[in-house]
C-alpha cells in the first residue's frame, strides 16, 4: 500500500509523539505504514509512506533514481546566475552535494501557511523550483544558504512520479494497487 500525504508546517514526520508537536498520528489512521524518507518539522507537502519494505527502501535511497521536487520561497530575488552554482554542485559541511535542478519560478497557487513566513519589508522574496537526486538532512536549506538565499517556505511538490496534485492540504491518499503496477 502506498500512501501520499500532504504535509502541513510544522508536523514530525513520525508517528510517535515528541513533547507536544504534532505528528503523523494526528492525521493518518491507517496502522503499519512508515515513511519512505522524511520532511523537516517546518517543512511541508508530499510525503510517501507505504507498509512495504522494499518499496520503501527503492522510494528513499537516492541509488534508485527517485528525483524529489521542491518549491522553495528564499530571502533575496536570486538571477539565474546566483542560482548556477547549485547546478554545478555546491559543498556543504558534510560533503558535496550533486548537481541540482533549479530554476526560477513564479509564486505556486498553494495553501497559506499557517503561522504565515516572516516577511520584511525591504527585502523581496523569489520561489525556485530545486529538483535533487538525493535528501540529507536539510540539504535544501543549506543549499540556498549556501549562495546566500536563506529558505523562508519549503514545500516538496514531488518524489519520483508522485506529485502533490489532488492531495488537499493536511489530507492522505491511497493509492490502488493498479497504480502502483506503474510505479
Amino acid at each position: 500500500m502506498i500512501v501520499l500525504f500532504n504535509k502541513p508546517f510544522q508536523v514530525l514526520s513520525q508517528f510517535t509523539t515528541e513533547g507536544n508537536k504534532a505528528t503523523l498520528a494526528d492525521y493518518i489512521d491507517i496502522p503499519g505504514i512508515y515513511c519512505a524518507g522524511r520532511l523537516d518539522y517546518d517543512s511541508e507537502g508530499l510525503l510517501v509512506l507505504t507498509d512495504d519494505g522494499k518499496l520503501q527502501q527503492r522510494i528513499a535511497n537516492p541509488k534508485y533514481g527517485k528525483t524529489k521536487e521542491y518549491w522553495v520561497q528564499v530571502e533575496g530575488d536570486p538571477t539565474d546566475a546566483d542560482l548556477q552554482p547549485l547546478r554545478d554542485g555546491v559543498t556543504l559541511k558534510d560533503g558535496p552535494a550533486l548537481p541540482a535542478q533549479v530554476e526560477l519560478m513564479d509564486a505556486p497557487d498553494i495553501w497559506i501557511r499557517t503561522p504565515p513566513i516572516r516577511e520584511r519589508k525591504a527585502i523581496p522574496t523569489r520561489w525556485i523550483k530545486l529538483v535533487l537526486g538525493e535528501g540529507r538532512n536539510r540539504q535544501v536549506r543549506r543549499m540556498t544558504a549556501h549562495i546566500g538565499f536563506p529558505t523562508l517556505r519549503l514545500v516538496r511538490y514531488r518524489v519520483g512520479d508522485w506529485t502533490l496534485d489532488g492531495i488537499e492540504h493536511g489530507k492522505f491518499i491511497r493509492l490502488s494497487s493498479q497504480s502502483l503496477s506503474s510505479r
